[in-house]
């Protein structure tokens, strides 16, 4: 019920998105810049293809789809200390990130949000730019498979 909530709340903000798509080129200008990177996806994603250097990881959607809005907004005022600080959300595709974009934009008043046009995968990886791998389990992430 609360998924079913979020979605149609998100639903009825479609038209009026309060954050931008950016480009890789756009990106990279904004990390020059010192805007963060907010990395939305699970674990095991970030252990498959890895994350754009230096960015934060803050998974908001788990496997089953659950998220913890109230522990994942507490987590995000760390790094984004106030709601006029510039962020960059990415996640595999940019479809989560237009969730939660328009979920921080419309409803709780962030100003300057941001994605990564295609995701890490679309945005990133298929233009050639590097990922930082990591370790899961105390395996490194091409003994994975």
């Amino acid at each position: 019920m609360k998924k079913l909530i979020l979605i149609v709340s998100l639903l009825s903000l479609e038209i009026q998105a309060d954050f931008t798509t950016l480009s890789t080129t756009e990106v990279q200008a904004k990390i020059k810049q010192g805007v963060a990177i907010i990395d939305v996806r699970r674990q095991d994603e970030y252990a498959r293809y890895g994350i754009i250097p230096d960015a934060y990881k803050l998974t908001f959607f788990d496997k089953k789809n659950n998220y913890n809005t109230k522990q994942w907004l507490k987590d995000l005022s760390s790094i984004v200390k106030t709601k006029d600080t510039p962020f960059i959300l990415v996640c595999a595709h940019a479809n989560r990130t237009k969730v939660i974009g328009k979920l921080l934009g419309k409803k709780i008043g962030y100003k300057n949000v941001f994605e990564l046009d295609g995701g890490i995968n679309y945005g990133w990886i298929d233009k050639g730019l590097s990922t930082t791998k990591i370790f899961v389990d105390n395996k490194p992430w091409y003994k994975l498979w």
